[in-house]
């Protein structure tokens, strides 16, 4: 049986639909942060983890997420 051409798979054009955040609290102070927000992609299992302290506010969080990930 003769080869067939190779077809490229498809791109996701919105790959960041589906994701999950979390947080690692409690940490030791280390300039100044104390916390890790984790922001992962449930597709591509990608991951970002941003710094940050407990007393950000949840304006600044979302100003974190934009500028990060």
């Amino acid at each position: 049986m003769p080869a067939e051409k190779l077809i490229a798979n498809e791109i996701l054009e919105k790959l960041w639909i589906y994701f999950m955040v979390n947080f690692i609290t409690k940490l030791l102070l280390v300039a100044r942060k104390d916390v890790i927000l984790v922001v992962c992609n449930k597709l591509s299992k990608m991951a970002h983890f941003v710094v940050t302290t407990e007393k950000t506010s949840a304006e600044d969080l979302i100003k974190l997420f934009k500028n990060n990930v």
